[in-house]
């Protein structure tokens, strides 16, 4: 079988102080964000920068209840999840279910800067909590 991941998309890092971990992202390794985006629908403010053609994803909650202030509740702050470039979310999540694994995410969704993803529960993914990315939008059916 070929592989449904094409390369690394992102690692996620919750964080409490999003300005703090930007600032120290450019003082310490000359880092600049490219993209910073408010993900109403998980209750979280990102901050995206660039290694190569990867992300290192910064975020901080936006309310209380989000799944990351909960993380950081629980664990404090800290890798949150890696996620995986994959062509089509839709097919890679159904594979990742016709193998019996635990999902998040029933279907596709729309993510931040005009992605389609899908959460794999860290049961199911040997402790990690997997995102699976599609650059551009699927077709409207698999976005809620």
């Amino acid at each position: 079988m070929a592989s449904l991941l094409s390369e690394i998309d992102h690692v996620a890092i919750a964080v409490r102080d999003l300005d703090g971990a930007v600032a120290w992202y450019e003082e310490v390794f000359g880092a600049a964000v490219v993209h910073r985006e408010i993900v109403e629908s998980d209750g979280v403010e990102e901050a995206l920068v660039r290694v190569a053609d990867s992300y290192v994803q910064l975020l901080t909650p936006t309310r209380d209840d989000s799944p990351v202030a909960k993380f950081l509740e629980q664990r404090g702050e800290g890798l949150h999840h890696v996620a995986y470039r994959v062509d089509d979310c839709a097919v890679a999540l159904a594979s990742v279910v016709a193998s019996g694994a635990r999902v998040i995410d029933a279907r596709p969704r729309k993510g931040s800067r005009g992605t389609t993803v899908a959460f794999v529960h860290p049961s199911a993914s040997y402790g990690t909590l997997i995102e699976l990315v599609q650059e551009g939008r699927g077709d409207a059916g698999e976005l809620p």
